[in-house]
């Protein structure tokens, strides 16, 4: 269950950091709602991390945290802010994706 949780704080913040990038792109009152999506998505993944390291090693859960929020940002930027997605870029993001993948099968 843990993982599941870890995985779900990870993927709010992906949803934090795409909230700051829809917030620059907008205006006014819209403008402020996105900032307080950042706030809310922030706040989850924070308080989700919190729990998941109660049971989890603090090194093993903080590495999977950033490595999903590192990958699904990219994805993000690619897929929504039409960022460039080229060889280098998405060879490091499965470089990431594996080491993510060896935390998970060497952790206890």
């Amino acid at each position: 269950m843990n993982w599941i949780l870890l995985i779900i704080a990870g993927l709010f913040e992906v949803a934090f950091a795409a909230c700051l990038g829809k917030a620059k792109e907008a205006t006014g009152i819209e403008s402020t709602y996105w900032y307080i999506g950042f706030i809310v998505c922030l706040s989850i993944s924070m308080f989700l991390l919190l729990k998941v390291t109660q049971q989890l090693p603090i090194g093993t859960a903080y590495a999977v945290w950033t490595g999903i929020g590192a990958v699904g940002t990219v994805l993000v930027g690619i897929l929504i802010f039409k960022e460039p997605a080229t060889f280098w870029r998405l060879f490091f993001i499965m470089t990431l994706i594996v080491s993510i993948i060896g935390l998970k099968v060497v952790s206890h």
